[in-house]
């Protein structure tokens, strides 16, 4: 089978594009499904962690996926962060250090991944400027999605995550990926509330609510990675995209949108982009409320 995808960038019709690569090719089995890439002219490499994720839950029906046809300039850039690799291509040496390398965690790897964010997220120069304590609550948020990952999702198959800076355009994209049962299931299995799949996003990311019970509350409380997060985006102007099945929200500049899709996604993506522009230094509110 030949599916033949076309540029994939960082609005909704790049989620759109990937859905329908997976629903073209879900039913396959043993089967060698080449992707074509000879009409993608610009893949957003962040985007390799939706583009693994679905390349291997289509391996797992025993399929081999093949990607053909790559354009050289994205070529390079799938190979800088290692994507290619994984498809018998060879590695291009990231010579300007743009690349957040594409990885894939297994739900018992939290300290391999814990790892992973400290040194291709946190690390890096274009990170705005937290304070020590923010910086450890940022971390934590993201812990914290992998955590509802394993916790929530009950994926038998990994976290994907992946990330790109743009330098003429001020932005650092990282983006995360389960292949797990989604948000609206989850909280429809654990609290009885039946959603719709962009309804679900919204409850979930309002303040106060989680997917959480009893004793879960007192050992991490639910919620507040992605409210953590959000208030950051806001105050730094970026973004934060979420798909989960067949529904897709996105919060920028203080203001949320969601849409529910034709076809659903097997999972749940959370998408960050960073405004690496912004100057400004930031500490926690409970750092200011001490003082």
């Amino acid at each position: 089978m030949k599916f033949c995808l076309q540029d994939v960038k960082d609005d909704l019709n790049a989620f759109k594009a990937l859905i329908d690569l997976y629903e073209a090719c879900k039913n396959c089995s043993f089967s060698r499904i080449e992707i074509d890439m000879q009409d993608v002219s610009f893949f957003s490499a962040h985007m390799c962690a939706v583009l693994g994720a679905i390349f291997y839950a289509l391996g797992k029906n025993l399929n081999t996926v093949v990607p053909i046809n790559i354009e050289e300039k994205v070529g390079k850039a799938l190979s800088r962060n290692g994507f290619l690799t994984h498809y018998g291509y060879e590695a291009v040496l990231d010579h300007y250090r743009t690349a957040i390398s594409y990885g894939r965690f297994d739900v018992k790897e939290g300290s391999h991944f814990h790892s992973y964010v400290e040194r291709e997220l946190m690390h890096r120069n274009e990170i705005p400027t937290m304070s020590d304590y923010l910086t450890k609550s940022f971390k934590k948020s993201i812990y914290e999605i992998f955590d509802n990952s394993v916790l929530h999702s009950r994926t038998d198959s990994g976290i994907f995550c992946c990330g790109q800076v743009f330098p003429q355009v001020k932005l650092m994209r990282f983006t995360l990926v389960d292949l797990g049962i989604g948000i609206a299931a989850s909280i429809r299995e654990r609290l009885g509330l039946d959603f719709s799949a962009d309804k679900a996003i919204v409850w979930v990311t309002e303040d106060r609510n989680t997917t959480r019970r009893g004793s879960e509350l007192s050992q991490q409380p639910g919620g507040v990675g992605l409210k953590i997060i959000s208030e950051f985006i806001d105050l730094n102007g970026g973004l934060i995209q979420i798909l989960s099945g067949a529904g897709w929200w996105q919060r920028q500049q203080r203001q949320a949108t969601y849409d529910l899709l034709d076809h659903p996604f097997p999972g749940t993506v959370v998408s960050l982009e960073i405004n690496t522009a912004d100057k400004k230094s930031y500490a926690h509110a409970d750092e200011l409320i001490d003082k």
